[in-house]
């Protein structure tokens, strides 16, 4: 019997039109676990503020860096469940999804089911655990499956922050680029605000120090922050990088309440200032490229760095397609 793989990315929107852009956007931030706040105040609060103000600058964004093969995020995708098929061989049927918008996650475990498979792997491109990313498509999954008479065996891989899988293929992906040529390493994440780490927090941890998520143990192994820093620790440790010459920090801050610390945008401007002209900026959170990396970093916040005063920085390109890291969602996905 064949084990189906469904791979799983945040989403993308149709096209780069503004209404497919808002279609998205509405999707995607109305959802509870990622706007953690009452139905009704979050229903206002996305339709009514936040995607009005947003959508048509989104569009501008999305239209900057889309391909004739669509959204960078699809293009990746497709071209990684072709590779990782591949790779698995006939023993496996590898689908992908999104969680928002297309393709859905219903249409792709619809398709493995048709194909006969008798395990599903749930696999998200996202290798920290967060209740607005990995907790989203668990959820989903499990509401999708809840209405059918059968249900597959499924497994849910939630994280693999340190798999070694992860860490080579971006270590490989920096081999492209001289770090001595660089005056320092920059390992920007995505972030989360604050309180959604305090939400999932049983052991009273998070946040209580400066250095809280710094390594994981067993009283932070579910922390979102913790996660990130044992990854870029690990790429660090691998590419033999001293402490004082990396730094982590965290992006994509949405609204004015605390978000995970230091933020990026601050953070390149902190640089500028010290003289620190060459920047090499790794993106952990995102294992394909995607707007956050291909304009966030390579478009605003470059600018912004060079208005301060730097003059080079430059991106480790995502994992994409790449064969090492096809080799680690291999070794990922039979460990499983």
């Amino acid at each position: 019997m064949k084990t189906g793989v469904l791979l799983i990315n945040l989403g993308t929107p149709d096209s780069p039109a503004p209404k497919d852009v808002k279609r998205y956007l509405i999707e995607f931030l109305t959802d509870g676990r990622v706007i953690d706040l009452p139905w009704l105040q979050r229903q206002v609060l996305v339709r009514g503020f936040i995607v009005p103000r947003r959508y048509k600058i989104s569009a501008k964004a999305y239209k900057e860096i889309w391909t004739c093969e669509g959204g960078p995020l699809l293009m990746h995708g497709k071209r990684l469940k072709i590779a990782l098929q591949k790779e698995l061989g006939e023993v496996f049927e590898v689908e992908l999804a999104m969680r928002y918008q297309n393709p859905s996650i219903e249409v792709g475990l619809n398709s493995l089911i048709q194909k006969g498979v008798s395990k599903v792997i749930i696999l998200p491109l996202f290798p920290h655990y967060a209740s607005a990313t990995t907790g989203s498509v668990q959820q989903k999954v499990m509401e999708i499956l809840s209405k059918r008479q059968i249900i597959p065996k499924v497994t849910f891989i939630d994280q693999y922050c340190d798999h070694p899988g992860l860490i080579d293929a971006f270590c490989a992906s920096a081999k492209a680029h001289t770090i001595s040529d660089y005056d320092h390493v920059l390992f920007s994440f995505h972030g989360l605000p604050e309180r959604q780490l305090t939400k999932v927090d049983c052991n009273k941890h998070c946040l209580k120090s400066a250095t809280c998520c710094e390594k994981i143990a067993a009283n932070n192994k579910n922390c979102y922050a913790a996660q990130c820093y044992a990854t870029a620790n690990a790429i660090a440790k691998n590419l033999q990088l001293s402490k004082e010459n990396y730094t982590i920090s965290f992006q994509s801050r949405l609204g004015k309440e605390p978000w995970l610390q230091p933020y990026t945008a601050q953070t390149i401007i902190d640089f500028a200032k010290n003289k620190k002209e060459k920047i090499l900026v790794f993106c952990p959170s995102f294992v394909c490229d995607c707007l956050e990396t291909l304009y966030e970093i390579n478009v605003e916040y470059t600018e912004d760095f060079k208005k301060a005063g730097g003059k080079q920085l430059t991106l480790v390109d995502g994992l994409n397609d790449s064969l090492t890291w096809v080799q680690g969602l291999r070794k990922i996905i039979h460990e499983a």
